[in-house]
């Protein structure tokens, strides 16, 4: 069952049958997932050894742009801003991946009075959502208030954004053969780990956990960048377009229910771009067996969104994993 929850506050019950009804800007009609992508990946832009053009989030590793933020008279701030949070503390590592090449570089943030294994919430985009949308500040607040239990938060550093997290295969095996087991081995982990993205990093999330079961407990997804070609033509400049598109088919055009169906929430802008598509995708994650809710939330594609979102969305998702 989906439930779509839009930025009123109203709610739409949809039966895994029904179609997800997506308002483009010039027309209202029902896209059933499986329709979507079938004949346009021929018509793809392939330009070998190009020189890559700007990410879909601005063209750099710092997307979700603060400078693009206008807040009106009635903006209220996160209530979460208000409470003290517990202290914290923070550590430094790397995990070096033998898919990449590379290493992965993390931070993990935990509770002072921590010890024995705590929840943890792995988070992409970690620095920018530390530092953009106080991340570590929303768990340090929900202890303290007694909404969640004591957790630690991984925060992943992208070294190439743009390529890791266009649905690389190359760095999924990364994701969960190398950087989860290293968190394990970093810190006691208690149960499986909850994944959060934003944009790309939300796509990332997604295609890693379709293809490792048990890497993750949970998604949270905000304002992912599922691009479909009905929609998101205009993101066709983007060099790991095609491979972003091929891999949202083979997510909407999977037959079965998936063999390892973990509660997912996304959140999006009612007015994003990316709204058309989270709608088709949370469509087709529920038809799939997934325990998927979509929330159309205020604000647009940037940390500020991304942040209001946190409480109640992902606080409602993590009480329902963590108790």
């Amino acid at each position: 069952m989906l439930i779509a929850h839009l930025a009123s506050g109203q709610h739409t019950s949809l039966d895994d049958s029904d179609m997800v009804s997506c308002l483009t800007p010039d027309e209202n009609h029902a896209i059933d997932p499986k329709d979507m992508c079938l004949s346009e990946l021929d018509d793809l832009p392939t330009n070998p050894g190009a020189p890559e053009a700007p990410g879909p989030d601005g063209g750099s590793n710092r997307h979700g742009d603060e400078t693009s933020v206008m807040v009106t008279p009635e903006y209220e701030l996160p209530t979460w801003l208000d409470v003290a949070p517990v202290e914290g503390r923070s550590h430094d590592f790397a995990v070096h991946s033998q898919s990449l090449g590379e290493d992965v570089h993390c931070r993990v943030w935990s509770p002072d009075d921590s010890s024995g294994p705590l929840p943890l919430l792995v988070a992409h985009d970690g620095p920018e959502y530390d530092s953009l949308a106080q991340l570590t500040r929303y768990s340090g607040a929900m202890i303290a208030a007694g909404a969640l239990p004591p957790h630690r938060v991984a925060l992943l550093a992208p070294t190439a954004r743009d390529e890791w997290y266009s649905a690389s295969e190359r760095y999924s095996r990364a994701l969960y053969a190398d950087v989860v087991p290293g968190l394990r081995q970093a810190v006691a982990v208690e149960g499986a780990p909850v994944g959060i993205g934003a944009s790309l990093g939300a796509l990332a999330m997604l295609v890693t956990q379709r293809g490792a079961r048990g890497a993750f407990g949970a998604l949270f997804l905000q304002s992912g960048s599922f691009f479909m070609p009905h929609f998101d033509s205009h993101e066709a400049g983007f060099a790991r377009y095609p491979r972003i598109v091929r891999a949202v088919r083979r997510i909407l055009h999977a037959r079965d229910e998936h063999a390892d169906p973990v509660p997912v929430q996304l959140t999006c802008g009612a007015k994003e771009e990316n709204v058309f598509n989270n709608r088709v995708m949370a469509q087709a994650l529920a038809e799939q067996g997934y325990e998927a809710r979509l929330d159309e939330v205020p604000g647009m594609h940037n940390y500020t969104s991304w942040r209001d979102a946190f409480d109640p969305h992902l606080t409602r998702l993590l009480v329902r994993m963590w108790g």
